[in-house]
């Protein structure tokens, strides 16, 4: 069942959503060549707690962190470790966090140090598809409308979408209807009303869209080895347009 929220709980949502995004950006300017991911977990964790929030992720279906940290060909889902940070990689940060009951839940990618111009344009077409997807979350337009729009872009650009992974409404809980795909058809599915929140997230392959999990059972990476790319935001759908709740 796909809940339409209150004016009220939209503002919980923003909360939790601003709030998340905010720990993102202080994780953003702490990865640099030479910090371990494990050490941004340990970081953020202390962070939440001073904020008076929870994790969102650790202990969900047994993932062991609060914080996704993917590296390079990792999609989603890293698992933070001891491994070092390089100059020239990217890596995909996804946070999520409760407060007073509501989730709020974002993500970014990042360059560490200097990356080339081939891997700038991955995020930037990343970027722009989420944006042009939010674009799409409007009063009386279908879910597909938004998924075909990230494919689109994605595809006519030269890369590939992820199938195997998709956004998802929130609310009181982490993963809620309906499933937001990043692939499919203009006019077909749900038909988008006010108060649906939406985490709307491209996850874009600069090869092919096959991936394969890890052995942690949680890393997604991609199958011939490329690049990946991630970006998430949080959007209701109001009267007066898309509502992003995860802009600072």
């Amino acid at each position: 069942m796909i809940i339409c929220r209150s004016a009220d709980e939209i503002e919980r949502l923003r909360r939790s959503g601003r709030m998340a995004r905010a720990l993102l950006l202080e994780l953003q300017e702490r990865a640099q060549p030479g910090v371990s991911t494990l050490e941004l977990e340990k970081y953020i964790e202390k962070r939440i707690a001073q904020l008076g929030a929870r994790p969102a992720f650790k202990g969900y279906k047994g993932y062991p962190c609060c914080l996704c940290a993917s590296v390079n060909n990792e999609i989603i889902h890293g698992i933070p470790s001891d491994r070092s940070l390089k100059k020239g990689d990217i890596l995909s940060l996804d946070l999520g966090v409760v407060v007073d009951g509501y989730y709020g839940d974002s993500a970014i990618t990042v360059p560490v140090g200097e990356i080339p111009e081939s891997t700038q344009r991955l995020l930037r077409v990343t970027q722009d598809a989420l944006q042009l997807a939010i674009d799409q979350a409007r009063l009386g337009n279908r879910l597909g409308d938004v998924s075909a729009t990230v494919q689109r872009h994605v595809e006519e650009n030269g890369y590939s979408v992820v199938r195997e992974f998709v956004g998802h409404g929130i609310g009181r809980q982490l993963h809620e209807e309906p499933q937001v795909p990043n692939f499919g058809q203009p006019g077909h599915g749900p038909v988008l009303k006010q108060g649906m929140v939406l985490a709307i997230e491209p996850m874009v392959n600069a090869g092919g869209a096959a991936v394969r999990v890890l052995d942690d059972n949680w890393t997604a990476v991609t199958a011939d080895g490329t690049l990946s790319a991630h970006f998430e935001h949080m959007v209701a759908v109001s009267r007066n347009g898309p509502d992003i709740l995860t802009l600072q």
